[in-house]
């Protein structure tokens, strides 16, 4: 596992793959700062109703990351579990240690640039619900599906340990 630094919000007149890129990168850094540093019972703690949990969620990025890179915009086949058990993704294993998590998050955010690299941005791929997408909108998506949950590890990290902080 790797803690990347914090990283600023992509220049304001920057081109818009540099743009979409740079605040995939800020997000994906900022899940990761605001879950390391935690030992294992703090990040399987739940302090929600849900079974939401900061170990949870990184495993849940990690898988999120897959699916829209390789499954989506790759075409490699959707894994069975993703529609008969989606919450599984988010639920952990005796052996899910956060260190582990996170290194996998990161290999799968490094295998999703690699992907993403190949492809314009008006390259598409197919989802099964959405039908058609193209690597700008899997972008929007990701910056929203990352930032939506590098929020919740921020109030999960202030609820377990007080640390508090955009990144």
């Amino acid at each position: 596992m790797i803690i990347p630094e914090a990283l600023p919000a992509p220049n304001g007149t920057d081109p818009e793959r540099a743009v979409l890129e740079g605040f995939l990168e800020q997000y994906r850094a900022i899940a990761v700062r605001k879950a390391a540093g935690l030992d294992e019972a703090a990040a399987r703690r739940r302090l929600v109703d849900s079974p939401t949990t900061v170990a949870g969620l990184i495993k849940h990025l990690r898988w999120v990351e897959e699916a829209w890179f390789v499954e989506v915009l790759q075409g490699r086949p959707r894994p069975q579990w993703r529609d008969v058990d989606p919450d599984w993704q988010f639920r952990l294993e005796d052996d899910d240690q956060l260190g582990n998590l996170i290194a996998e998050f990161q290999q799968a955010c490094q295998r999703s640039r690699l992907i993403a690299a190949e492809h314009d941005l008006d390259d598409t791929g197919s989802h099964p619900r959405l039908g058609v997408v193209s690597l700008r909108w899997i972008y929007a998506h990701m910056i929203e599906e990352i930032a939506r949950h590098a929020g919740q590890l921020d109030i999960l990290r202030e609820q377990l340990d007080g640390v508090v902080g955009f990144d």
